[in-house]
């Protein structure tokens, strides 16, 4: 993109925030994501402080038909938050939020992280459904559908979702929820950043913590086929109130792991059950006693923490390649195939996961919201994580056949887990019938795909000619 002096000079003027240029103080910091083999480099970085800076931005951009990236709290794999040479909207410094206790709303702005969002709703001992992880932004998890602890029992975030505030391609601020603008609030849940960009989400809260019962299970990786059979079995008829997922990384050199199996590949099953205490003891009594685990790490502690085990793998800096997939069922020639790749990690930081759905998740009818995989049992993600860039080919290598491996499996994707995978990936997001809807809605309120910098919802020969 070109732009004079003056042009800045005005844009200056329209927004509160600041315009950064490469060079400026600030610019490098502001264009970082999570995925560190990102490195793009936008012509203007606008730093928007309010909706009027968002409404100006967009305006801004379509006018001058600049390519457009929006960023929220920055944890992106795929890197459409950061744009090259074109206009970046970094919203993380929009972090207003308040709670409703009575009610159990919380009304929060756009560059908050699930950490700073349960931050202010645990002084109350109320959550919402939020992402495995503390430092991903709200904003990005909710628009694709948003996996977290608490979706067995209350549903994945959309399912939590009441309304949003959204600036739409064509500039105008719109409030969309199910009695306002119904459609664009259809599309919104699960669709992704397609439709526009949401300000503030207004969410309803459920009465969790301050305390848990919750923790890991370390296993040694040659009991993960055995560990995983088990795990299927008792996860079939496990309560809603119990989330707990299978992972393969390499043990952390912690006190509590003992010497011998630090830095070794190992089996980690993590629990959250959000339920009475009493009860989340017995219900998790099996899980406990399964096999000889080397760390038993289960009891109460603050759902805050829960939020945070995954953290070390979600922090800023690595190199990141991912394949996941949605699952019917967790047969054992699946279970045989993901433990055969993840036993070879690459990376003393990759992990591999197997995450189960169903309980409130699978309740929401397929068309109620965009997202569409309501009936998909398991999801399987592997994070391929690593610091230096000349060991990239190596890693990336074994990202992609583990998950093409996995791909007989498949069922469908979880848009919130891909990278630039193409169109055909796209729809495999998707039930048809939802990615007609969404490719219709496209059309309506982006016809230009201003907004294409995401899993993208291709237009229509007829949008296009709009």
């Amino acid at each position: 993109m070109r732009l004079d002096d003056s042009a800045i000079g005005e844009l200056k003027k329209a927004v509160r925030g600041e315009i950064l240029r490469e060079g400026d103080a600030g610019y490098d910091s502001a264009r970082r994501i999570w995925n560190a083999s990102i490195n793009r480099k936008p012509a203007l970085i606008i730093r928007c402080f309010g909706v009027s800076d968002v409404i100006q931005a967009v305006n801004f951009a379509r006018v001058n038909r600049f390519l457009l990236s929006v960023r929220g709290g920055g944890h992106d794999l795929a890197g459409n938050s950061v744009c090259e040479g074109g206009v970046m909207l970094d919203l993380s410094r929009m972090k207003g939020m308040r709670v409703d206790p009575q009610r159990r709303l919380a009304f929060a702005q756009c560059g908050l992280t699930w950490g700073e969002f349960d931050h202010e709703t645990q002084v109350f001992g109320l959550a919402t459904t939020g992402g495995k992880a503390s430092l991903t932004g709200i904003a990005g998890l909710t628009l694709g559908g948003g996996y977290g602890w608490l979706m067995r029992k209350h549903g994945l975030v959309i399912d939590n979702l009441i309304s949003v505030d959204i600036v739409t391609a064509d500039g105008r601020f719109r409030t969309a929820s199910l009695g306002e603008n119904e459609d664009l609030f259809w599309a919104i849940r699960g669709g992704g950043g397609n439709f526009g960009v949401v300000t503030a989400f207004e969410y309803q809260l459920h009465e969790i913590g301050p305390s848990v019962i919750g923790g890991i299970i370390l296993y040694p990786t040659e009991v993960a086929k055995e560990l995983l059979q088990f795990f299927r079995e008792y996860m079939a008829s496990a309560p809603d109130e119990l989330m707990a997922l299978v992972a393969v990384r390499t043990a952390p050199p912690a006190p509590f792991v003992p010497p011998h199996m630090r830095n070794r590949p190992v089996v980690i099953l993590a629990v959250c059950y959000a339920g009475p205490a009493e009860e989340g003891q017995r219900v998790l009594m099996p899980l406990r006693t399964f096999g000889q685990p080397i760390v038993e790490k289960v009891g109460p502690m603050p759902y805050t923490r829960i939020q945070r085990l995954l953290d070390d793998a979600g922090a800023f800096g690595y190199h990141v390649a991912v394949k996941s997939d949605h699952l019917a069922d967790l047969d054992d020639d699946a279970i045989n195939t993901f433990v055969s790749y993840a036993k070879e990690l690459t990376s003393p930081f990759s992990v591999a996961l197997i995450v189960p759905l169903g309980g409130a998740v699978s309740r929401v009818g397929e068309h109620e919201t965009a997202f569409s995989h309501r009936k998909a049992a398991y999801d399987y993600a592997v994070y391929s994580l690593w610091t230096d860039p000349k060991d990239s080919e190596r890693h990336v290598k074994w990202t992609q056949r583990f998950g093409a491996a996995m791909q007989q499996f498949s069922i469908g994707v979880y848009v919130n887990e891909m990278a630039d995978e193409g169109e055909d990936r796209v729809r495999a997001a998707y039930s048809r019938a939802n990615y007609e809807r969404l490719v219709s809605l496209k059309n309506k309120y982006d016809p230009t795909n201003l907004f294409r910098l995401n899993q993208n919802i291709p237009l229509t020969d007829a949008g296009r000619l709009r």
